[in-house]
């Protein structure tokens, strides 16, 4: 968490905010957020670059600037905050981006595990991080075949395939959880095993819960929020994340949790046999 959803809802909040403007400067309180390059690097190049337009690939945000792309992942606890020079500095906050209309903004992360890159912007999807992700989910390439190919040898649970984002990028947890609810699929069932119309169903469900979660904002599970104070609405949605306990909205039958390579999984043991 946050997953495609909330980091696309996040990029097209800063991307009214940001685009043309000026980065003046990057002050790090916390430098092992920054991958790379080194810190001394980072904060030079980064200096003055302009802020052309906001990307997102999975679950990573793209800064596009004049010569660079500051590539930033969330990861658990990861947000930005839009704040003036006159305001304390926290001790959640670990990077300070300097604007050219006295506005600071700047990335709070609680559990410090986000990351950032800055790299040439003709490089981006051809080094790590970006390099080594799979398909996004409006992919034309995402089909059948591909998922077929890429799960062949995969003995594994389809939930942990779904997670592994060097074959399809952004889903997490909760989307997870709800795209092999929607398609009848037991999340325990062997990757190799699903049939192709099953894949079909997975590729049809990721795109429509993806999309629907994006236009509601994302979900405000535990920390996410799309805005400061604002929350996202998806989960008013879920049919079966965080709902053990409850009935299937399907056949009545008790939502059960159980976890799959140390990941909770909700799923309706009827349904979903």
């Amino acid at each position: 968490m946050p997953e495609l959803p909330e980091v696309e809802t996040v990029k097209r909040g800063l991307e009214k905010e940001l685009v043309n403007h000026k980065v003046l400067k990057a002050v790090i309180y916390y430098p092992n957020i920054i991958s790379a390059p080194i810190l001394s690097e980072f904060q030079q190049q980064i200096k003055n670059q302009t802020i052309h337009k906001m990307n997102r690939y999975g679950k990573w945000l793209i800064f596009e600037l004049d010569d660079y792309a500051l590539l930033s992942h969330l990861r658990m606890e990861g947000k930005y905050f839009f704040r003036t020079k006159k305001d304390p500095i926290s001790k959640h906050e670990h990077v300070v981006f300097e604007l050219d209309d006295g506005r600071e903004l700047r990335y709070h992360d609680t559990r410090k595990f986000g990351r950032m890159y800055l790299l040439k912007k003709e490089d981006i999807y051809h080094v790590p991080p970006l390099s080594k992700l799979g398909l996004e989910p409006w992919d034309n390439l995402l089909t059948v075949k591909y998922l077929k190919e890429k799960l062949k040898n995969k003995t594994i649970p389809i939930k942990t395939c779904l997670l592994d984002q060097s074959i399809i990028v952004g889903i997490g947890n909760i989307y997870a959880n709800e795209i092999l609810f929607m398609c009848h699929i037991s999340p325990f069932k062997k990757s190799n095993k699903l049939t192709a119309k099953e894949l079909e169903k997975v590729i049809e469900y990721t795109r429509k819960i993806l999309k629907e979660a994006i236009e509601m904002g994302g979900s405000t599970i535990r920390s996410y929020h799309p805005r400061e104070g604002v929350d996202g609405l998806f989960q008013q949605r879920l049919f079966v994340h965080g709902k053990e306990h409850e009935k299937c909205p399907n056949c009545g039958t008790m939502i059960q949790k159980k976890f799959i390579n140390g990941r909770s999984s909700y799923y309706c043991p009827c349904c979903q046999k």
